[in-house]
């Protein structure tokens, strides 16, 4: 404190500082981590992606489970919600084609399904393989 003439320095200013210049020191010695992104690229209206999960909703003052099913463009972030009283195939197709009518059209590429009972037959190993219901 003295060589530097800080007189006024807290404990936790100290703290704080020694905190993120070790982060620095570590960085510099290309230990610490790294903040990155990748970003995406999606061509207009060439990718979607479905989920289908519950939600509970306030119906006539009672809480309902129902079901939300979600239609997500890749590009754009539009968005068609449907809830549903369950989540059978039924309504996981009924949500596609009210979505595709919203939306006014399919898309051109692919459309991205996570851990959907009513799609995915089966998650292979711990990439993001899927095998597709027969349906």
């Amino acid at each position: 404190m003295d060589e530097h003439d800080a007189v006024d320095v807290s404990y936790q200013m100290v703290r704080a500082y020694v905190a993120a210049r070790r982060e620095e020191i570590r960085l510099q010695a290309g230990k610490g981590v790294v903040d990155a992104f990748v970003p995406q690229t999606h061509r207009p209206g060439a990718e979607a992606e479905v989920d289908f999960g519950d939600v509970t909703v306030r119906l006539a003052s009672e809480l309902v489970t129902c079901y939300l099913f979600a239609f997500r463009l890749s590009y754009s972030s539009k968005v068609v919600h449907r809830i549903f009283a369950s989540a059978g195939q039924e309504a996981f197709f009924e949500g596609h084609v009210h979505a595709l009518n919203v939306l006014g059209g399919v898309p051109t590429g692919k459309v991205r399904y996570d851990n959907l009972r009513a799609a995915v037959a089966q998650v292979l190993g711990l990439s993001r393989r899927r095998i597709e219901a027969e349906r």
